[in-house]
């Protein structure tokens, strides 16, 4: 193996339930001191040769130079959106009055890793509570602008927490949830902020339960909040009587199936749910009498979004892991609408307004905008891409009966095995899509084939498709990824030597089980972001919050289960692994880099193969949102420089079609 830097093993053995569990690289949790830049520096040496390194760094700049716009919400005349001409590191809040138009830059900073995290337009359209971000840090301040004049308020709100502002009917008010600074797990306070006061003056509308987050919504007389113990898919739903806020009313206060709000007709409430419905449905019912009644019946297809639109809803399902729409009346009645694309980017939805704004992409367009009328179910273009699509194909694997994406260039066939790039992530119900990320364009574009499965554990099929892969049955999950990647090579359209794993947090977890249990399956694996520790994930930040999926290592039964396939836990010293970069941020406050420290140095240790085991550790980001272009660029160069290298994938100029 090429040389690495030394990591120190230290004697520290801890018993659990009975068992000696040796944690060698536990100082790695603590502040590592110079081990990061030298992992960095090794790494940074390994990857300066790559051939195909320059390339993938001029793609994807080519890529993020693109201007990039949101999805829009139009009130009182104007657009509200994000938007980037490609020039900036991070987007900015924009006005417009034409989305054709080069829109007014309301909110921008002068800092590369302040980012806007989400915004709402006060009800009158007059103003816009935007959240933002630093370095990628969970915490969010919030701001509020002026509409009409463009100019920022005073108001500046600090320590919200996974959480977006929701506007009161009034236009002066909106909720939000303040988190104590010195606080890194889940919960907080749902708060009232009247525009104008200091931010100690906001009124305290509930402490959340220990542990759990909240989303709100408000509709006719009601704030509703619904509450969830960490990631449990299961909700409370309890509603908040405007304009005072009394209550509430506990409209479900027993988590048995997961349930949203989706608006107030009259006296009917209408909802999200699974009850007795793993693909969800939507149903009907009264304050006074909770009993549910179709709206839109379960069918075969994945409901996975309700929006209030006009007089009535729009619905997104999922109909073989591909979103497909239809208009609802209240009275029941559907209209389709004809729309297609890989996933949904955003939708801009509003009661009692007939435009509605959806932006969908595809792996070779970041967002394209559709206007779509509620009232007639017309579709106008509002903006496309100007990229040519690629080819998406669907298969299955027949012996557990995996779907999966198989996706390359449209001139490419799949006559000959050709390097490929096999994505999954399999957990927390989140749907896994044909959608648009520059990494996944420049391999495209560069001749790769991208896989993407849709693993048990994942929200396409449903909610029995997701408990099929979690806690107990979380080992289901990484056998359909095995599956998937002994079918592609059987069916020739790769070959072990040609293939590269690849996932992100939940995801990284997925690939670091993956490769510790079938090692001699792939050429490469880029774990990032991972949980890997499942001893001591729940000990840090937010980890606790994932017990619903994946167990506490304090319960007997469930260590037994997590320590059967905890990635740091089974590297096993003397095995030949393929080729590895771990990667992680030094500021992710959800996925905390420790887990990715431990993991490569075990994986250094272990290795009794020639293949490079690296690290990479990116500085000033987080586990995801508000990263800026630079380090996006930079993160997915080296990920897609080193997966080809490995695979044999050629990245000469000539042998590129361009867009």
């Amino acid at each position: 193996m090429r040389d690495v830097p030394h990591s120190r093993r230290d004697d520290v053995v801890e018993v659990l339930h009975g068992r000696s569990i040796a944690d060698p690289y536990r100082w790695l949790e603590d502040e590592p001191g110079d081990w990061i830049d030298q992992q960095n520096a090794a790494t940074e040496r390994y990857l300066a040769d790559l051939p195909g390194r320059s390339y993938f760094a001029d793609r994807l700049r080519d890529i993020l130079a693109r201007p990039r716009t949101g999805v829009p919400v139009f009130s009182s005349g104007r657009y509200v959106l994000e938007y980037n001409d490609g020039s900036r590191p991070q987007n900015v809040l924009c006005v417009a009055v034409d989305l054709d138009a080069e829109p007014q830059v309301l909110v921008e900073f002068t800092d590369d890793t302040t980012a806007i995290d989400s915004f709402s337009v006060s009800p009158d359209g007059r103003y816009v509570a935007y959240a933002t971000r630093s370095e990628g840090n969970p915490r969010l301040s919030f701001g509020v602008a002026d509409l009409d004049t463009g100019l920022r308020l005073d108001d500046l709100l600090e320590d919200g927490k996974y959480c977006r502002a929701t506007w009161l009917p009034d236009s002066r008010s909106f909720v939000y949830v303040h988190a104590p600074a010195d606080s890194g797990a889940i919960g907080g306070q749902l708060k009232v902020h009247q525009l104008g006061d200091v931010q100690s003056l906001d009124r305290v509308v509930l402490d959340l339960p220990p542990g759990s987050v909240s989303e709100t919504r408000v509709s006719a007389g009601y704030l509703a909040v619904q509450l969830n113990e960490g990631t449990d898919q299961r909700t409370r739903l309890w509603l908040y009587e405007l304009p005072d806020l009394t209550g509430p009313i506990k409209l479900i206060d027993e988590p048995v199936a997961a349930t949203c709000l989706v608006r107030v007709a009259g006296e009917r409430l209408v909802l999200w749910t699974d009850l007795e419905a793993p693909r969800g449905r939507v149903v009907t019912c009264t304050v006074d009498d909770p009993t549910f009644v179709d709206l839109v019946p379960e069918t075969a297809d994945t409901l996975t979004a309700v929006h209030p639109a006009g007089d009535g809803l729009l619905t997104v399902v999922l109909r073989d892991a591909q979103p497909h729409f239809q208009l609802v009346g209240l009275d029941g009645r559907t209209t389709p609408v004809d729309l297609q694309g890989g996933a949904v980017v955003g939708i801009a939805a509003h009661e009692a307004a007939d435009e509605i704004i959806i932006g969908l992409s595809t792996t070779s367009t970041p967002n394209q905008l559709t206007l779509l009328d509620a009232a007639t179910a017309r579709t106008t273009l509002l903006k496309g891409g100007d990229t040519r699509p690629h080819r998406v194909l669907r298969r299955i694997e027949p012996d557990r009966g995996v779907p999966y994406f198989l996706i390359s260039r449209a001139d490419l066939d799949h006559l000959r095995p050709r390097p490929t790039m096999l994505y999954g992530y399999g957990g927390f119900r989140s749907p896994q899509l044909a959608d648009h990320r520059p990494g996944r364009e420049a391999w495209l574009e560069a001749g790769g084939v991208l896989g993407i499965a849709n693993l048990r554990g994942g929200g396409e099929f449903g909610a029995d498709w997701h408990d099929a892969g979690r806690l107990s049955r979380k080992q289901n999950t990484y056998d359909d990824f095995i599956a998937v990647a002994e079918h592609l090579q059987q069916t020739g359209i790769t070959t072990r030597e040609q293939l590269v794993i690849n996932g992100h947090s939940g995801g990284g977890m997925l690939v670091g089980a993956v490769l510790t249990q079938r090692p001699d399956l792939f050429a490469a694996a880029v774990p990032t972001a991972g949980v890997l520790d499942m001893l001591r994930f729940h000990l840090f930040t937010i980890g606790r919050a994932w017990a619903p999926e994946i167990g506490l290592p304090e319960d007997p039964a469930q260590f037994a289960d997590l320590l059967a396939w905890s990635p740091l836990h089974n590297v096993k010293p003397g095995t030949t692994y393929p080729a590895v970069l771990v990667m992680t941020s030094d500021h992710d406050e959800v996925v905390v880099p420790l887990h990715s420290y431990k993991f490569a140095a075990a994986l250094q240790h272990a290795q009794a193969g020639d293949e490079a085991i690296l690290l990479r550790v990116e500085t000033k980001t987080g586990h995801g949102p508000g990263r800026p272009a630079g380090a996006i660029a930079a993160e997915w160069t080296d990920l897609l420089a080193f997966a080809a290298d490995r695979t044999g994938l050629t990245t000469q100029q000539e042998s590129v079609r361009k867009p």
